[in-house]
């Protein structure tokens, strides 16, 4: 068993990686979650990219190999709590000079740390690739600003399924002709924030084309508080579900006089998720700036 050790961090000391070696290098937040496993494993069957880091904030699990822990070969990567800390040694052992561009932090954690774990990537220069949902307006202004006075690529991704992405551009394109459109998501019983961030950028995309939906026919009244899920400013509802057994779905239905129009998107695995994450980690250090959704890198 390898025995645990305080790391001190020196971040007046650099110590670059060989320019020799082009993989791009991932520090994964989340390593022990649900996400954040199946990050690590998609990372380490790849030669394009290589594992420098693996934080989670279970102590007890601190110190060991990261690799041995998820069931796979040791990896030399050891389990770290110290977020900052590994953001240190990343920004100076990789540095954004031109040659290598930074390393790059893969974040699936918990709403309240998915800002300031941004902020603070940003801030040393790693570029932050946040799947954690759940940033307010507000929120997302300040990491735009931030990340382009920086000059540095970072994306915030609600979702990363190409399937997802495929329904929320066929759900704005639908919305130019429907005036009448509600938006259900389901997902499993420990996701803490609702609705989920994909669904808000699905309504997001879909007010673009359409600034009022659901022209109210009738005065509604809920005998059970909630009963029409939360009405957003242009009329749109959105409903959330909560049960173990799922993972993620989503269904936008639209209806007119006649007919109905329901499109519909099932995650069975989160193995689905990975081939857009690789993708955003693999893109994202040539941009300069937030980006906020997967069709904005694809």
């Amino acid at each position: 068993m390898r025995v645990t050790r305080d790391i001190k961090y020196d971040c007046k000391k650099r110590n670059s990686m060989s320019s020799a070696n082009q993989s791009i290098p991932v520090l994964v937040a989340g390593a022990l979650g649900r996400m954040g496993s199946e990050v690590i494993k998609a990372i380490n069957s790849s030669k394009d990219f290589l594992l420098v880091g693996a934080i989670d904030n279970q102590k007890d699990k601190e110190g060991q190999d990261i690799g041995s822990l998820l069931g796979l070969e040791p990896l030399d990567v050891f389990l770290s709590s110290d977020f900052e800390g590994s953001l240190c040694a990343a920004s100076q052992n990789v540095p954004k000079d031109g040659q290598n561009n930074g390393a790059v932090l893969v974040d699936f954690t918990h709403p309240n740390v998915a800002y300031k774990h941004t902020r603070t990537s940003i801030a040393y220069g790693v570029h932050p690739v946040i799947g954690t949902t759940g940033f307010t307006t507000e929120q997302l202004e300040d990491l735009s600003e931030f990340a382009e006075k920086a000059s540095l690529g970072s994306a915030i991704i609600p979702n990363f399924s190409v399937g997802m992405v495929l329904l929320q551009q066929a759900a704005a394109a639908a919305s130019r002709f429907y005036e009448f459109a509600e938006l259900t998501e389901m997902h499993h019983n420990k996701k803490a924030d609702a609705p989920s961030g994909t669904c808000i950028k699905t309504a997001e995309l879909m007010e673009e084309q359409r600034a009022s939906f659901n022209k109210l026919l009738v005065d509604e009244e809920e005998s059970i508080e909630g009963s029409r899920g939360g009405s957003r400013t242009s009329g749109l509802r959105l409903h959330s579900v909560r049960l173990p057994g799922l993972v993620a779905h989503q269904q936008v239905m639209f209806g007119s006089n006649g007919e109905t129009y329901e499109l519909t998107h099932n995650t069975i695995d989160r193995s689905a998720y990975m081939p857009g994450v690789l993708l955003v980690v693999k893109k994202i250090r040539s941009f300069n700036k937030l980006v906020y959704g997967l069709e904005k890198i694809l």
